[in-house]
Formats: C-alpha cells, structure tokens, sequence
C-alpha cells in the first residue's frame, strides 16, 4: 500500500485526528478533576487482530499494555464479539495496570465484519478498596486495593449490564463521579467507532486495512533503522526507589540495554524482587514504560503505534518487583514505572547522549486526601503534583511542566478549593532545588494543603527523598524532595509514603525534587546564572556553591571574582 503514499498519509492523519477527538470528548464530558483537569487517561484505536493503531496525545505510559489487554479480551470474546458490545476490564493480573485504571474496548464493525477497536483507559476517582481512592501505597494484597473486574461485557447488543454498573456503584465512594467518567469513556468510544466507519467507508475497508497494515510495517521500519544506527553493545544503568514504606531497604530498579543490529532487548533482571507493598508493576506496565522510554528519543516522525513495539523485547524475572504474581498489591505501580523510565533513560544516555535529559522530578507525587462532609457526603482528592525536566542536551529543564513520561496537567487550585474542603496555603518553585549544570535542572514545586473537614485519611505516594534525580554530563543532582505536616518551627518530617489521619486545620506540605544538571556547572553561562537569581529560582549561595558565579552588591557578575573562584573550584574537584 505504500505505492499509494498521499492515501497513506492521509490515513494516517485521519486516525490520529479520529484519537484526538476521541480525547477531547473526554475532556469535555467527564465529571472528575482527575480526568477532566489532571487528564490522567487515554485514548487509541486498534485493529480487529488488537494491533494498536494510533494513540491520542495523552498519557503514553497507559497505551504499551494495551496490545496485552487486547490479548486478554480477544482471548476471552474471540469471535462472540457483536456490535453494540462494551468490554472493561482493570485487573492487574489480565492485562491492566493497576485498579483505578478502567480499560473500555468497543469492538467496531463495518457490514457485519470486525474491523477494530475504539479503546479508552481512564484513571477514576474510587474503585472501592479500604482506603478512598484506591491508590494507597501500603496495601499488601491486591484484594484490598479495591473492586477488581476481569474482561467482561458492559454493554452486550446495546444493552447496558445494569448488574455490573450496580456492582460498580455500590462498591466506590463517589458513583456519580465514577459513573460520568465511564460514561465518559463510552462516548469516546462511540466517536472512535463513528469515525473510524467513516474513514472506512470513504476508501473501502480492504484498501484501508491494507494501508492499516503498512503504517504498522512503516512504524517498524523507520524503528529499525534507527536503532540500526547505535552502537551495538550492552549499557547497563541502576536506579533506586528509597523504600517500600514497610522498611528502610532501598528497591534497585536496574536494566541491561542491548543493541543487536536493528533489535534492542531491555532486561530488568538484578531488579528488587516483589514487594509487599503496592509497588509492583506489572509485566505490561513495564513494557509500556520501556516502549516509551525508546520512543522518546526517536525521532519525531515514527508514528505512534504498535509497529514501535516489534523491534523490542523486554523480560523481567518473575516474582520480582516489574513482574509480581498474585496477589501482589499494584494500586502505587506509577512510581516505580517512572523509576524504569529514569533508568532506562540512564542506559539510553550511554547510546544517545545528545537525545537523553537528565532525571526530572521521578515521577508525580499523589497527595489522597478522602473523607466525609458534615452531611456525611463522601470527598475524595487524587491530586497529582508533576513539573521538573532534567536538564537537555541543548537547554535547561523546564519547570512547572509534566515530564515525558506522564504528559498530565496540576490540578488547578480553584478547582481543588470549590470542590472540596481543603484550602491551598502555598504553591509554588522551590527554590535551589533545581540540579547545577551547563543547563541546570527545572526546579520541583511545593504546594500546601490545609484540611477545612473534620478529619480525613491523607495518603502520600513521592519518592527521591533519599535518592535525588541524576545529572548527566558532570552535571549535579536535582535536590531531594520531602513532606512536612504543620510547616513550622514545630513541623514533622513525614515520609515519602504513607497513610495516617489528618485532622482539621492541619497542613500538609509536599516539596517536589528538581531535575537534574546536564553538563559541567562550571561553563554555564554567568549571565544565565545571574538571571536564575534574579528571578529568584536559585540564591546567591547557590550561584557561588555550585556555579561559581560571584555577584556583586549592585546585583552584576563580578566577572573577575567568578573566573578566580572557577578556577580555584575545578582545581579542587580534579584533586591533587
């Protein structure tokens, strides 16, 4: 089909704009802050074989296990499939990711044949569970993090499965937020279905899939070529998530990268094993970390589909904490998803080093607070604080912008204060916390919630409190994050994850890591440095700590002084 290159390219564009759209009636239906405002969902289409054909611009690390959902469904449907059928699933354990994440396929068809699927994942609010919103770090079994759905039809001929919505609705806090985003996720589907018949329609289905079938071939290809292009070897990398929340013992997420021609194989073995904690990650979660850590630093014309997925392989042992078995708890498996990707990312840098930034802030931190309204009406905030790149190659981080890995948005304050009780006393830059190099790191964000309610169950999932986000190139380390209840002279230190009670009037306090430096801090450009004070992103401590820059009492570069002082500090970092 590619001696038909403008057809080709047409469809191409056309799916993509069929997922976008499919993404924006998301936005514009659903009823939670978590998907309307953080935009923690996906959007995609598939093949009839499950080949994922497109997906919309949202959070990438969602879509790499969807090819493993869609096994699970087709395995289970096969050929009972008929139109007006709905399936959802969540289950870790046949192909999900973790609960809140609700998988919906909708299998479409033309003329009575099966010609793909509309497919929507959102994360909702509550899928039950013994803490409000599912999410809690520190369950030690999966049948405590909430209702678990195996592949099962929601809607069968048309028909809703008024059972399995009653079942929903009587096991999650919230139902008519969880409802509006299901009934969110439907709508998307039937546009994925309107508009992929009409695109079908409009070239003939056979020709269609035959160009289906090349853009998978293309995606491959152009991968392969790349990857062609490294140099052939074994990088390995090691990163750490601090603790498990039980005990103090660090979790190594370690990785071997080895490229073979136009193949890359990716195994996590020397990785912590299982956890009782609910940091496991999934085998398919896993590879769509990996899938995406390789896809972003391809080149920008590969298209995003299951073509990318062929030319890599990834393994990781069984029982460990990328591949667990049940029951393992998996509610906080994000967090170590973002641990493969900073990983990954540090073994990529050894083969593509002008395409690699530094770590930025390990991943968004999830502050839960749930609990009941003086009419006992139920609330529940899954705020989910992202924003600090590494520094690139060619420029600093970016502050106050989600990192590639998980493309979501901060919950605006007003929406957090009208919605529910809880007022916002601080949110902001940290400042200093932003790693030094030639292009410094984006600085973490802190933001401070003080509870209006009675009481309620806070819930902390952050990390990098005891290992900061990596430099790369000579360049230094992002500043460690941390969590303070009642920010003050009589404040407490908490931990990175937990769960305990707070009650009214208390404050928690959550500081973000910075991204790491990329290059030697000592060859960043004065003026640039000067400008990071004025603004009030870094001190003049840090300008002489860890730049060596010297300013004046008029608020100029001392350029004397700041040459003096740089050569005096590589003279003491190179050592006698």
């Amino acid at each position: 089909m590619r001696d038909d290159p403008i057809t080709f390219a047409v469809i191409k564009s056309a799916l993509e704009a069929i997922v976008d759209e499919m993404a924006y009636g998301i936005i514009a239906t659903a009823r939670s802050e978590i998907v309307k405002d953080v935009m923690d969902f996906s959007t995609c289409l598939c093949g009839a074989d499950g080949q994922m054909l497109a997906q919309a611009k949202t959070i990438a690390l969602h879509l790499g296990a969807v090819p493993v959902a869609m096994r699970h469904v087709l395995a289970r449907f096969g050929d009972s499939l008929a139109e007006g059928d709905v399936i959802v699933l969540n289950d870790p354990y046949e192909g999900g990711m973790h609960l809140p994440d609700l998988f919906m396929f909708r299998p479409i068809f033309l003329d009575g044949r099966l010609e793909g699927f509309a497919v929507a994942i959102c994360h909702h609010t509550d899928m039950g569970g013994r803490v409000a919103g599912s999410n809690a770090s520190d369950s030690t079994e999966i049948y405590q993090e909430g209702l678990r759905i195996p592949a099962v039809r929601l809607y069968e001929g048309g028909r809703a499965n008024d059972t399995l919505f009653r079942l929903i609705e009587s096991n999650v806090r919230v139902p008519d937020l969880v409802r509006g985003d299901i009934d969110a996720q439907f709508a998307a589907c039937r546009v994925g279905e309107r508009e992929l018949q009409r695109l079908l329609r409009r070239y003939g289905a056979d020709k269609a899939r035959g160009h289906f079938t090349a853009l998978l071939d293309y995606a491959e290809t152009l991968t392969r070529q790349e990857i062609a292009a490294w140099p052939d070897g074994s990088y390995r990398f090691t990163d750490h998530i601090d603790d498990d929340g039980f005990t103090d013992t660090p979790l190594p997420i370690q990785v071997t990268l080895t490229v073979a021609g136009d193949q890359l194989s990716i195994d996590y073995t020397g990785s912590a094993p299982q956890v009782a904690a609910a940091l496991n990650s999934t085998l398919s979660y896993t590879q769509s970390c990996s899938y995406l850590s390789v896809r972003c630093v391809l080149q920008g014309d590969v298209p995003n589909n299951a073509g990318v997925f062929r030319a890599i392989e990834v393994t990781a042992p069984e029982g460990s904490i990328l591949n667990p078995q049940l029951p393992g708890p998996c509610a906080a498996r994000a967090l170590t998803g973002y641990r493969v990707v900073d990983a990954l990312f540090g073994a990529l840098a050894q083969v593509v080093p002008d395409r690699v930034p530094a770590a930025g802030e390990g991943g968004n931190t999830v502050v839960c607070l749930g609990g009941y309204r003086p009419d006992r009406r139920p609330f529940i905030i899954v705020d989910m604080l992202c924003g600090a790149w590494g520094g690139r190659p060619d420029k600093d981080g970016v502050d106050a912008v989600t990192n590639p890995s998980q493309n979501l948005s901060n919950t605006p304050v007003e929406v957090l204060e009208a919605q529910h009780p809880v007022r916002i006393e601080a949110y902001g830059l940290v400042p200093d916390s932003c790693g030094a190099g030639r292009h410094r790191g984006g600085l973490g964000i802190a933001r401070e919630y003080r509870l209006l309610a009675d009481e309620a169950t806070l819930q902390l999932r952050a990390d990098r409190v005891r290992f900061a986000p990596y430099g790369l190139a000579g360049g230094g380390p992002g500043r460690r994050g941390r969590n303070l209840l009642n920010p003050g002279p009589a404040q407490q230190v908490l931990p990175g994850k937990l769960t305990r009670r707070l009650d009214a009037g208390e404050v928690i306090r959550h500081e973000q890591p910075g991204g790491g430096g990329f290059g030697d801090p000592f060859v960043r450009d004065p003026g640039l440095v000067l400008r990071d004070v004025l603004e009030e992103k870094i001190t003049r401590a840090f300008a002489r700590r860890e730049h060596g820059v010297v300013i004046d009492d008029d608020g100029l570069v001392d350029d004397a002084a700041t040459a003096a002082l740089r050569a005096q500090m590589r003279e003491a970092r190179i050592g006698p």
